[in-house]
């Protein structure tokens, strides 16, 4: 669609019946001048003759659209007078040029425009037959088709459709708004409809991309929720992008509606899943207009929340995420860490966690813009965040500190360990998990780590995990508990506390003799027995006989733990049953 016609369609004119007359006469007199002028062009001869074709299909149009309206009043008519008498006016200048073959630019330009042109007299062509066709040519006239019922068939789905996109097309303005209000409900009704809307309604998805830079803000909006809803389905998102959605989807971000703006987002986030797509928005400026609104204190929690949602597709770009970068995004996000609005915290930590990802240098930045002190805060026992919150700060926390010694001595010293001790006590089970993995990675990395977790008391809770419903955090709090035993002065407390020692013994399970969970358990019990009172301490537990069957079994490090049990002084214990 040219220009001139996109910018009609914002502004309908306000012509007088006598102005109309007088464009419908001066619209004829064009089309017929430049039909006989064609007959002398001798050059280009086969896409004259399609042009040709085409004026003279409109002519008859034209006269029969004009004809079937009664009223003086035609808005609808009318608002294609103005790109008509154009592409009129642009024919018989080519026409002009043809005939005394004045190729301003070369014949390789004059091919392309005299292309361009047969295109926006196919488009009118469309519209004026649309005009005579609906019978909608003003609000006055229009019968309103009851919407389908629920299960109804798809051929009274799919006239109800091409209804709605005559109105879209002729309609004024209270009539376009009405028509895409019912296009986004049955939208989201029913995926028939998203179906009959891109694949069988002619221009459907030029026309609602016209409309997203309407230039009435609610339409605007309508138009960028049925877009939204559209771009929610995987095969019709080619559609869109292909049909232009993405540039005008970018200024509705920066210059829309509030309500505008959360609908091109939401279409641009669902967008930007296929990264296909993230080199279109990127290219179009998306990046600047994106980080600028993230930057604005008058954006709400949801848009702000959408557009890290976008970024956060982006950055999935090596090159985009670098461009993110230098234009100030890190310290931009761990300052929206600030926010007193949670989901704006929590939206922002994780798009610097995906920025972040396999990307240590780009960690140490966000750790250099102070990002330590919100994390503390969401992790504070005595605030109030959501779980959510808490294993977002969790997880970035690991991220952004477990990738030094250095770091994770600064982190350690603004009472990290303690945070997650108090989560393991009190935590629901997905922070308890989220915990455990992060404290055993912690073991896995940094020795010192494991003396200070024992002496914050870590092990007689990890020993109540155990127990824990969930199977991931039993399993998890018995990996800790391996990492850790075998450290001398733990090992010396856990023998100390009869409780724990006893409660590995109960928990091993004869009847599972290759269990994890099993394997973890007798990994303690031999760093156990490695002294005289951890195997006092097993000998003496009324569940020593779990340990007997599993070594019965031939369970290896079962084995091992009663070989051991049954050296020299406690071998008269012990039945002499073990061949080892």
């Amino acid at each position: 669609m040219s220009s001139e016609m996109r910018e009609d369609l914002r502004e309908p004119a306000l012509i007088s019946p006598l102005s109309e007359e007088i464009s419908l006469r001066r619209a004829s007199e064009l089309i017929n001048s430049s039909i006989s002028s064609s007959y002398s062009i001798l050059s280009f001869p086969t896409k004259w003759q399609l042009i040709r074709d085409k004026l003279e299909q409109l002519n008859s149009n034209l006269a029969a659209a004009a004809d079937g309206n009664s009223s003086t009043d035609n808005s609808a008519l009318t608002a294609f007078l103005k790109p008509m008498i154009t592409t009129l006016n642009d024919i018989q200048m080519l026409a002009d040029r043809c005939s005394d073959e004045t190729y301003s630019g070369g014949k390789l330009l004059m091919r392309s425009n005299l292309d361009a042109v047969s295109s926006r007299l196919e488009l009118i062509i469309k519209h004026l037959t649309q005009i005579y066709a609906s019978a909608i040519l003003s609000r006055s006239q229009a019968i309103v088709l009851t919407r389908p019922a629920v299960g109804a068939n798809r051929e009274d789905m799919r006239f109800y459709v091409k209804d709605l996109f005559s109105r879209l097309r002729i309609g004024d303005l209270d009539m376009r708004s009405q028509a895409l209000t019912i296009l986004k409900e049955i939208l989201h009704e029913d995926q028939k409809y998203v179906r009959i809307v891109v694949l069988e309604t002619t221009d459907s998805i030029s026309l609602l991309v016209n409309f997203l830079e309407f230039g009435d803000m609610g339409i605007q909006e309508k138009a960028a929720g049925a877009v939204s809803v559209i771009a929610s389905f995987d095969s019709y998102k080619g559609a869109l992008v292909t049909g232009g959605a993405i540039a005008p989807l970018v200024r509705a971000l920066e210059m829309g509606s509030e309500v505008g703006k959360e609908e091109a987002a939401q279409a641009l986030r669902k967008l930007t899943e296929n990264s296909d797509n993230v080199w279109s928005v990127a290219a179009h400026g998306g990046v600047t207009v994106l980080l600028k609104l993230c930057g604005n204190a008058d954006s709400s929690g949801e848009l702000i929340g959408l557009a890290c949602n976008i970024l956060r597709n982006l950055s999935s770009v090596e090159e985009i995420k670098k461009f993110m970068v230098e234009q100030g995004a890190v310290s931009a996000f761990t300052e929206l860490l600030k926010s007193k609005e949670e989901t704006i915290q929590i939206h922002a930590l994780e798009l610097l966690c995906a920025m972040a990802l396999e990307d240590a240098s780009l960690g140490h930045m966000v750790v250099g813009e102070g990002v330590i002190e919100p994390l503390m805060k969401l992790l504070d026992p005595n605030s109030s965040y959501s779980l959510k919150a808490r294993e977002v700060a969790l997880r970035a926390t690991e991220l952004f500190f477990f990738s030094s010694i250095d770091l994770i001595n600064v982190l350690m010293g603004c009472g990290f360990l303690d945070r997650v001790l108090f989560f393991l006590k009190n935590g629901e089970i997905s922070t308890q998990e989220s915990g455990l993995k992060i404290v055993c990675h912690l073991c896995e990395i940094y020795e010192e780590a494991k003396k200070v977790m024992g002496d914050a008391g870590f092990m007689a809770e990890l020993v109540k995990l155990l127990e824990a419903k969930s199977f991931e955090v039993r399993e998890l709090a018995a990996e800790v508990l391996c990492c850790m035993v075998p450290v001398q002065r733990n090992c010396r407390s856990f023998i100390q506390d009869d409780h724990s020692v006893n409660q590995i013994l109960r928990l091993l399970n004869p009847d599972e003799e290759k269990s994890v969970t099993n394997k973890l358990l007798l990994s303690i019990l031999m760093s156990l027995a490695n002294s005289s009172n951890g195997r006092r301490k097993i000998l003496a537990s009324g569940y020593i006989n779990h340990l007997e069957k599993l070594a019965e079994a031939d369970v290896v490090d079962a084995k091992k733990i009663i070989k051991r049990l049954s050296s020299n002084r406690f071998r008269s214990i012990l039945s002499g049953i073990w061949s080892l």
